[in-house]
């Protein structure tokens, strides 16, 4: 249905930002609800942040609330992560997925029909 491409991450120290970047084809991004998850290994993918697909209402993870920001540009397919003031326990893979359009922000893996493969992020303390 659709495929999405993360990019972005990288190494850095604790207190810089990141960038993620997510980029879809195969179907008109505009439709979708955008989700970004993470996972470390032996724990369960994680929830980040979702928007809907009109880009006008957000929600957060308690974790990353008031340090990471989702965005989407419709007309370039494209779905971002900004994540500033990093820590060490933001180390992980992240994910960026999609669904159908909702009224409600969906936070749970299941709830999302496709997914990207993921881009390293690692936070140096």
């Amino acid at each position: 249905q659709v495929q999405l491409v993360e990019s972005g991450g990288g190494l850095v120290q604790a207190g810089d930002s990141l960038r993620l970047s997510c980029e879809a084809s195969g179907r008109t991004f505009s439709s979708y609800m955008l989700g970004w998850f993470r996972q470390v290994p032996g724990k369960e993918r994680e929830f980040v942040a979702a928007i809907r697909w009109s880009g006008d209402t957000t929600t957060y993870a308690d974790s990353v609330k008031g340090r990471f920001t989702i965005s989407r540009e419709n007309a370039k397919n494209t779905g971002y992560l900004q994540m500033n003031s990093l820590k060490p326990e933001d180390t992980a893979v992240y994910y960026c997925a999609v669904r159908l359009s909702s009224v409600i922000l969906r936070t749970t893996p299941g709830e999302y029909d496709s997914w990207g493969q993921g881009t390293q992020v690692t936070v140096s303390s």
